[in-house]
């Protein structure tokens, strides 16, 4: 069995780990209207706090997932302990998700290393 070439491993690890990302910080931002609506508006609601206690172990399951495909990527690329924090971090706070996979797919498409991104500047 031949070997698979590098940037096409590293494109697979990086398109599984957008579309986690995104499928983590939907599910994050619905448990987040869930448990708001569960504690305010629908207090009570024994029906619908079966629902919010669902969203919350669907997104647990998925941020699973999630915590597997970021340290696929951060051994692949090779990257620092702070940047696998960093990504983790993304399937806990809102919005963070989205944040960091545009910033980990515009370093990855850059290189393993985002100074080497960045173009030098001529004195």
């Amino acid at each position: 069995m031949s070997e698979v070439p590098l940037q096409q491993k590293v494109s697979g690890v990086l398109m599984r780990y957008k579309v986690m990302a995104f499928v983590t910080g939907s599910m994050l931002l619905l448990l987040c209207v869930v448990t708001l609506l569960k504690y305010t508006v629908l207090s009570g609601d024994e029906g619908f706090d079966s629902f919010a206690t669902l969203v919350g172990i669907v997104h647990g399951w998925i941020y699973m997932i999630y915590i597997f495909t970021c340290a696929h990527l951060w051994v692949v690329q090779k990257w620092k302990l702070g940047r696998l924090i960093t990504m983790a971090l993304g399937g806990v706070v809102p919005f963070l998700s989205f944040i960091v996979e545009r910033r980990v797919e515009q370093q990855v498409r850059g290189g393993a290393n985002p100074e080497a991104a960045a173009p030098e500047v001529a004195a």
